[in-house]
């Protein structure tokens, strides 16, 4: 008798552990999904990545400085070209007008010089 009573010990100590540990793999299952778990992992996670996506944020709005500088530079300049290209016309009348004024103190030292060599001509040096 008393081997059947170990045998019926023996299936009672090795079926106790199954409902043990199936409890208490539930209960470790509800205290890890539990919401406050869930909220401090968040937490944890937003204090781990927070400093590096400020890090990136101040990198992003260098480089939005940087880049409106440039773009602002470009314009500028696109801006002074189209302006020294529409200053053209005024160039060229400039040009003309001094073309103008070339040939007419040319006329003007021509007739002055005609004018000064005639006189010289009529009156010739007196003879001492």
């Amino acid at each position: 008798m008393e081997e059947p009573e170990m045998q019926l010990k023996d299936r009672q100590t090795a079926a106790l552990p199954v409902p043990v540990t199936d409890k208490f793999t539930e209960s470790m299952y509800v205290l890890a999904n539990e919401p406050s778990v869930a909220l401090y992992r968040l937490q944890e996670h937003v204090r781990r990545s927070l400093p590096e996506l400020a890090q990136h944020k101040s990198d992003m709005q260098s480089w939005e400085e940087q880049s409106q500088g440039a773009i602002y530079t470009v314009e500028y300049a696109c801006s002074a070209i189209k302006n020294m290209t529409d200053s053209s016309v005024y160039f060229k009348s400039i040009d003309s007008l001094l073309k103008h004024a070339i040939a007419m103190k040319d006329q003007l030292n021509a007739a002055q010089g005609r004018s000064t060599v005639a006189p010289q001509a009529k009156n010739p040096p007196a003879s001492s």
